[in-house]
């Protein structure tokens, strides 16, 4: 059965798609987004961690979404267990460059040149946004500082964002990766949803999803609160859950035994 029908929703409800317009001001997007700016005001580094599920990475688009492009170039990088030499040339293809036969040497040099003059002749700052960074080798991290050190009359070339699960902060405290860490100007750590958040969440949800009613009952929204722990994606997955649930027993209404049901089939 179909529940979006069957609820009268016009929309697919708890997409992890939704566009930046869709998404609900969260406290941890706030927080985020003010420290973002904070470290490309100052030319520094910005650390966004939190565990898996709270949404990290829509909370990096997000942030950066607002900065002008003829002011800010905004550099997006999935992090992966690659070489120093592999991530450069992600940068590279960032910038419009092909990194295709070059060694290492020619890509940073390569790769700074580039943006040494989108900084001194098109005025433009220069944000690298790396996703998944937790999954950075040491070594990676040890070189990574000297993107963010080489300047221009004083002035940082670039500014960076890590994104990452908690263990990046650890990464970030070995000895190899000290240079690195003296230049995080910033760092926001996302926490769960509490209750009354959650439950503002799911309202939120459903009127993106343009549905006629708030379907959940009080007591079900308390269920997917607990069973979640407040995490985004483990509500959105319970909530859609939910709904099938409701939707194959026809009922209007979500319960707290459609999430149990909805809980059965999640990990």
């Amino acid at each position: 059965m179909n529940y979006k029908e069957f609820f009268g929703m016009i929309h697919e409800p708890f997409r992890t798609d939704l566009q930046i317009k869709d998404l609900m001001d969260l406290p941890g997007l706030r927080g985020a987004k003010e420290r973002i700016q904070f470290a490309l005001k100052n030319g520094g580094v910005c650390l966004l961690t939190g565990e898996v599920g709270l949404g990290k990475s829509t909370t990096l688009r997000a942030s950066v979404n607002d900065f002008h492009p003829s002011q800010t170039l905004v550099l997006n990088i999935i992090a992966n267990t690659g070489s120093i030499t592999e991530l450069y040339s992600q940068i590279a293809w960032e910038l419009g460059l092909n990194p295709s036969g070059h060694r290492k040497a020619q890509l940073t040099r390569m790769v700074k040149t580039t943006i040494e003059e989108l900084v001194s002749q098109r005025k433009q700052q220069v944000l690298l946004c790396i996703d998944e960074a937790n999954l950075l080798r040491y070594d990676v991290l040890e070189e990574l500082h000297t993107l963010n050190q080489f300047a221009l009359d004083s002035r940082n070339m670039m500014s960076i964002v890590l994104c990452g699960q908690n263990n990046l902060v650890d990464k970030l405290q070995a000895r190899t990766s000290a240079p690195l860490a003296s230049r995080v100007l910033a760092r926001h750590h996302l926490q769960p949803l509490k209750s009354g958040s959650t439950e503002e969440y799911i309202s939120h949800h459903l009127q993106v999803a343009k549905a006629r009613h708030n379907v959940f009952d009080p007591a079900a929204i308390t269920a997917i609160f607990q069973g979640s722990g407040g995490i985004l994606r483990r509500i959105n997955n319970l909530a859609r859950g939910s709904l099938v649930a409701a939707a194959l027993a026809k009922q209007q209404v979500v319960t707290p035994d459609h999430v149990r049901l909805a809980q059965s089939e999640t990990i």
